[in-house]
């Protein structure tokens, strides 16, 4: 029916705020009433097959099929495979991945040249093509605090990134940090959560609570009720953008961490489908939901704005490495 687009439906769980409405949560058990759904989308690497020669054996360079050795891989780009975007809560961005000229905040480092660049305390992010990045919090003496596999662990800086680059990013999320010591803390006191003693979606997520304490990171620490205040704005262009709004600041990182795995082509490819931007301006149109009954308008200026309730949890549902906690456990 001429702009209608299929409708994702979304999983749901009941939502309860947690206790202490000062910011620094102290209650470390899971919640009564909430679904646990944790994703692992942190798992390790695959290994990759050596390259066969001609004869079956190793060592020989893969070829397109003409007998062509196919072309080496391109070093990882942040421009070329991720989103740029900024989050706003109401009208306060609270963070921002800019690809502005100039800018050096995503540049990325082998493992061993980022250790040089790391103090205790610091948010490091561990990026890949096609991968979800992976988020950890250096404790000092080479080692980083992270949630993997569904548990906190303790490892080296240099085991944690499984061989992916790497870059600090104090400033994306432009929340008041804890001190140095008080991040540290908080990372080495889960060491060895796991499971349903959890209370992060992922990676990011525990990083950004032990830096901020903020209980907005963590698994229904806000109410889904009344208008969703936060905003995803997701930059298609130099002067076209995209917003998707959110009821919780949990959802809107689980939206943002799959449009990092998918890659940036994929992104923009999904959203065009779904856009109609060669519709008249100031049509209203349907768009690929974030949530259930998400609508979009495209303004004179190019700006497609997201609206009415939404639970955000396309990422639930496309994202196959989302599981239970129970179900993630047998697949370990």
């Amino acid at each position: 029916m001429g702009n209608q687009v299929e409708k994702l439906t979304h999983l749901s769980y009941k939502e309860v705020p947690t206790a202490d409405p000062t910011g620094v949560d102290r209650d470390d058990g899971p919640r009564i009433g909430v679904s646990y759904i944790f994703s692992n989308d942190d798992e390790d690497v695959e290994p990759q097959p050596p390259p066969q020669g001609p004869d079956g054996g190793g060592g020989g360079l893969p070829d397109g099929g003409d007998g062509l050795p196919l072309p080496s891989p391109q070093p990882y780009d942040p421009r070329l495979h991720e989103v740029e975007c900024s989050v706003f809560y109401r009208d306060e961005c609270i963070y921002q991945k800019s690809f502005a000229p100039g800018s050096a905040a995503l540049s990325t480092y082998t493992p061993e040249n980022l250790l040089n660049k790391c103090r205790p305390g610091d948010l490091v992010e561990f990026v890949s093509q096609a991968q979800y990045p992976h988020w950890a919090v250096y404790v000092g003496n080479f080692q980083v605090v992270h949630l993997h596999r569904l548990e906190v662990s303790n490892s080296f800086l240099t085991d944690a990134s499984q061989g992916r680059r790497g870059r600090v990013v104090n400033e994306l999320y432009r929340y008041k940090p804890l001190s140095p010591s008080a991040v540290v803390r908080n990372a080495l006191a889960h060491v060895g959560a796991k499971e349903r003693e959890l209370s992060w979606r992922n990676s990011e997520s525990f990083a950004a609570w032990c830096r901020y304490g903020k209980r907005e990171f963590k698994i229904g620490g806000e109410l889904r009720i009344g208008k969703q205040p936060y905003r995803l704005q997701i930059q298609l262009s130099a002067q076209r953008s995209h917003t998707l709004e959110f009821q919780s600041l949990e959802d809107l990182i689980m939206e943002k961490r799959r449009n990092d795995q998918i890659g940036r082509a994929a992104v923009l490819q999904e959203l065009a489908t779904h856009l109609h931007p060669a519709e008249p301006d100031g049509l209203e149109i349907s768009s690929l939901e974030a949530g259930s009954g998400a609508s979009v308008k495209t303004s004179s200026e190019g700006t497609a704005e997201g609206s009415e309730e939404t639970q955000a949890r396309r990422a639930s549902e496309l994202d196959p490495d989302l599981l239970s906690g129970k179900a993630a456990s047998k697949a370990e």
